[in-house]
Parts: C-alpha cells; sequence; structure tokens
C-alpha cells in the first residue's frame, strides 16, 4: 500500500477549488512548482522513490462509503462533481520529478481542475518519505502524551481549533492517531479537520478555506489590483455563501483590505491569517470592519501561521471580545514526534498559468506578509509591487 490511500486522503479546499475551476475556467490550465523553502538536501534516488508513490496513486478510486460521507457532509459540492470524482483517476503523467544533485525538483502542469489535486498529496508523500529515507522514527510515548497535553490545554482554555497539518504530517499513521487523540481529549474544542480521509474515518466536520492559488490565478488573469476583488466575487457565484472564509495576504494583507467591501464583509463569515503579525492583523482587520459598518463581534478570524497551543492560547486573548477567533493549527500537531525531529517546511505553489491551451503561460506570483513566503520569479514579483505600490 502506497502513502496515499485514499483520493480523499488530502485537504478539503482541494476539492473545493477544483470545482471552481471546473465551473467557472474548465479550460484553464496550471503549473505548480515544489519548493523545499529551507533549500533542503534529499538522499540519492529520492526522486525514483517519489516516482513509484505518484504512479500508485493512479489506481486509487472513490469508494461507495466514501462517496455517501462527501454527498452527506459536503453539499457544497454538486452531485456533477461527485460523478467526476467517481471517475476520476489521478495521472502520473502530469507530474515531472527530477533531483539536481541534492536538490529535489516536482513540476505538475495540465487542467487547473485536475492538476491542482496533486498539491497536498505530493507534500504529504515527500514529507513521509523524507523522514523515512533518513531513518528519522517517531517517539510515539511523546507523541500521543505531547498530543493529550494540547488537547487538554486547548480545551481549558477555550480554543476552538481545527487539525490543519496533512501536507507536512510525520506520516499518515502520525495524521491518524494523533487526530483520534485529539477527538477523544479535546470535547468540543477540536471543530474538525482539513483532512477529508481523516474526517470521513473519525466522523468529524470538514474544514478549510480556499487557497493562495485561487487569488494568485486572478492576478494573473484578471490583473492584481483586481485580483483579491474578483476572486472573492467568483468564489461566492462559485458556493453562494457557502464556504466563507477569505484569505488575506496573497498580495499583502494591506492590499487586500482596501480591495474588502462592504459587500464582502457581509457576505464572508471570516478572515484567515496565514502571515505576518498576527496581533497587527487583529487590529487592522477591526478598524476595516468598523470603517465598514460592520459589527466586527460577529465575524471570525482563523489563524493558521505556524501555530501552537501557546501562540494560539495569546491571540484569542488579545481578540477578547472585540472579534471570534478560531485556529487551524498543523505541524506542530502533526509533526511533534520528539526526537528532535522537525518538520519541513515545504510548499508546492502555482507558479504559471492560462485560460486555455493554446495560450501562452502567464505567471503566478504570491506576495506574502513576510518575505521569505513571496514565490514568482524576481522580475515578476517586483512588477506587482509596482503595480501595487508596495
Amino acid at each position: 500500500m502506497g502513502i496515499i490511500r485514499s483520493i480523499l486522503d488530502t485537504d478539503l479546499y482541494k476539492f473545493t477549488t477544483s470545482y471552481a475551476y471546473s465551473k467557472l475556467f474548465p479550460r484553464a490550465y496550471g503549473e505548480f512548482e515544489f519548493v523545499d523553502r529551507s533549500n533542503g538536501d534529499y538522499p540519492q534516488g529520492f526522486d525514483q522513490l517519489l516516482r513509484k508513490e505518484l504512479e500508485e496513486m493512479s489506481a486509487l478510486v472513490l469508494t461507495n462509503d466514501e462517496e455517501v460521507f462527501i454527498r452527506k457532509q459536503m453539499p457544497y459540492l454538486p452531485p456533477i462533481y461527485i460523478d467526476f470524482l467517481k471517475g476520476f483517476r489521478f495521472d502520473p503523467s502530469e507530474v515531472d520529478i527530477w533531483m539536481d544533485g541534492n536538490k529535489l525538483h516536482v513540476k505538475a502542469s495540465g487542467l487547473l481542475y485536475r492538476v491542482t489535486m496533486w498539491e497536498t498529496p505530493v507534500l504529504a508523500t515527500i514529507s513521509e518519505l523524507f523522514f523515512r529515507e533518513t531513518g528519522q522514527h517517531p517517539d510515539l510515548e511523546y507523541m500521543e502524551a505531547s498530543a493529550i497535553e494540547k488537547a487538554l490545554k486547548m480545551k481549558e482554555h477555550g480554543i476552538t481549533f481545527s487539525l490543519f497539518g496533512m501536507r507536512r504530517r510525520f506520516s499518515f499513521d502520525v495524521e491518524d492517531r494523533v487526530t483520534e487523540l485529539l477527538k477523544i481529549h479535546a470535547g468540543k474544542s477540536l471543530y474538525g479537520t482539513s483532512n477529508v480521509y481523516m474526517a470521513f474515518k473519525h466522523k468529524l466536520n470538514v474544514s478549510g478555506t480556499h487557497p493562495h492559488e485561487w487569488v494568485q490565478f486572478h492576478g494573473s488573469i484578471y490583473g492584481y489590483k483586481m485580483a483579491n476583488y474578483m476572486s472573492m466575487e467568483d468564489w461566492i457565484n462559485v458556493f453562494d455563501g457557502d464556504l466563507g472564509t477569505v484569505l488575506t495576504d496573497t498580495y499583502t494583507t494591506g492590499v487586500f483590505l482596501r480591495n474588502f467591501s462592504k459587500k464582502h464583509a457581509a457576505l464572508f463569515t471570516s478572515l484567515r491569517h496565514d502571515s505576518g503579525d498576527p496581533f497587527i492583523f487583529i487590529d487592522k482587520v477591526i478598524k476595516r470592519y468598523e470603517e465598514l459598518r460592520v459589527n466586527p463581534k460577529m465575524k471570525y478570524l482563523v489563524f493558521s501561521d505556524s501555530l501552537d497551543v501557546e501562540k494560539a492560547i495569546r491571540i484569542k486573548d488579545y481578540c477578547g471580545d472585540r472579534i471570534g477567533a478560531t485556529f487551524g493549527i498543523g505541524t506542530n500537531l502533526t509533526n511533534d514526534v520528539g526526537n528532535d525531529i522537525k518538520g519541513m517546511n515545504i510548499v508546492m505553489k502555482l507558479f504559471r498559468c492560462k485560460m486555455i491551451a493554446r495560450e501562452e503561460w502567464q505567471e503566478c506570483v504570491k506576495l506574502s506578509d513576510v518575505e521569505g513566503k513571496h514565490t514568482g520569479s524576481e522580475r515578476e514579483i517586483t512588477l506587482v509591487k509596482e503595480t501595487l505600490g508596495l
């Protein structure tokens, strides 16, 4: 059995974004690239091992029980898209993998509604393979005690959180066990998980937001000044008010808040923080809601940037009764396994797109609220900054 054992072993936003592409941009193409932000070295032959894992994924099919689960728990996905998933097969020919010395390169290209599905499984596979091939093993006693301690502490402090840890998990088995322990010990503090398979297996809510790639695509197609506005408009058109959390930092939060209209403030229930100082973010967002004459006490902020329990408690206390706060905690839960093992700092981002096959590729960039999280060519990043006055 391969590392990825089900089509559902991925984050919710892969399905929702895939459906949104299929509905509005069914002929659009995209190209994703793997980025190791720590510029780490990989063992010789790692590319071949990864290739073998992705080839095994081509045999995965949506089971009848899984179909029943997503029809019931994900009503915002229409029957026509679920019928597509029943026939969907991963096509490894969409993915190029190679080594340059000890550096790993992965590129996935194809129709966006299909190729977006590679991102999360590829990252989870790379993470698990890396730890396996470098001979690193979890301290299971420490891992379980740590997960229980964190669950109880979040429950004590009234922290509402979801597990967002698939992409950089130590392994499938670790995520599976941590999910089980959180369900047992966190009580109602655990809202759910972004991993659809884990939600299916452990009978949890599925939770998630839209990804940076959705805004990046709109920036490339509609221009950077209109990217946030058009991406929100299209998300509303596709999901009609469901999935009401929006990312703010694709081209910096300051630019997003300029685009954030009263209509969007009313329709979206929450904003997601994913980079930069969370405390500055809280103050900026509350100020913007007040400018728009929208009561921030009726809204939520979702925090998901490199969180641990202590940081979540500080953020919740800072929000106080001014605005709601929920949390998506990832690597700190699914890769806190002792033995001095550190989670990998890896991502897979949209670097190019085009509306139809015969067009030239257009670059896609991401400008985070932190310089180190920017992705894209230096030339295009400079262009975006000049366009947006950054």
